[in-house]
């Protein structure tokens, strides 16, 4: 067996990145390659900055976003702290002259992976790509008005999330139950500079529903202050329907600490965040 086949052959134990482009579909032919340029250079421009090496990065276009996979020589916890941070950074940059702001999901699993000459393959490769494109990640992303999302797996999680670390804050990451086509998985979400998010319920609505009569906006380069609309027109826990008022069964939760509701991430009350520990219909 030569060196190549040996090569394909054994899986590689390295850290999975899927990063994902909000709404890339909205993108025309002029604005989309300038959306995958400014992603490669807040990749490139963070992994510069958390000095990772370019040769330990394998980096794979997919069009509307990048796969990658960082060699296991390179501390996991260096790219869930401090790389995480440069990437949130940068992209904030990006955007700041941005009338439609660009929004990332980022999806993080290891496990074993193989290497051939058309790029990387593996369960572990699967995993980091379902978890960012997972609903949860698409509709958190646009119910917090944030720039980026990052979705680890449960045992990144536990292995390395939960222990802490430099720009690593175990308690601000949220678990969610996902159903992705291999079955059921728990994952853990984190929108860096926030708080532990809530989850939000319920399917993100289709690309039909989310479009106004006309068709959807378009995406555009166009420099402005800010497309956020104000917090007075922000939806509330206050304006949920009492149980009375629909017909639709209602989820309910067992959850170990205070519900605090929040607009616009400005929190009405004092913020304790609780794990979820069962659910039953009603």
């Amino acid at each position: 067996m030569d060196h190549d086949a040996m090569d394909v052959a054994e899986a590689r134990y390295e850290l999975v990145i899927s990063v994902d482009a909000r709404r890339s579909g909205e993108y025309d032919d002029v604005d989309k390659p300038r959306m995958r340029a400014r992603i490669y250079r807040v990749l490139e421009a963070a992994f510069t900055h958390a000095k990772v090496a370019r040769d330990a990065v394998h980096m794979e276009d997919r069009g509307d976003g990048v796969l990658l996979a960082v060699a296991g020589r390179i501390a996991v916890t260096r790219l869930l702290g401090l790389w995480l941070v440069e990437v949130h950074e940068n992209l904030r940059d990006e955007n700041r002259a941005l009338r439609v702001p660009l929004g990332l999901r980022v999806g993080m699993h290891v496990g074993p992976v193989r290497h051939d000459d058309r790029g990387i393959s593996g369960r572990a490769v699967d995993l980091a790509c379902r978890l960012a494109d997972s609903p949860v990640a698409r509709r958190l992303l646009d119910a917090e008005r944030a720039d980026l999302v990052l979705v680890v797996s449960d045992a990144l999680y536990e292995d390395v999330v939960s222990s802490g670390g430099k720009f690593i804050e175990p308690a601000h990451y949220a678990l969610a139950r996902l159903k992705i086509k291999e079955g059921d998985v728990n994952a853990w979400f984190h929108l860096p500079g926030r708080p532990a998010p809530v989850i939000p319920a319920g399917d993100p609505p289709t690309a039909a529903e989310a479009a106004p009569a006309d068709g959807p906006p378009p995406v555009s380069d166009t420099p402005s202050v800010s497309d956020t609309p104000p917090a007075s027109e922000t939806p509330s826990a206050s304006d949920t329907p009492p149980a009375s008022e629909t017909d639709t069964p209602r989820a309910h939760y067992t959850v170990h600490g205070d519900m605090s509701q929040h607009s616009d991430n400005v929190y009405q009350q004092p913020v304790h965040i609780g794990r979820i520990t069962e659910q039953r219909k009603g």
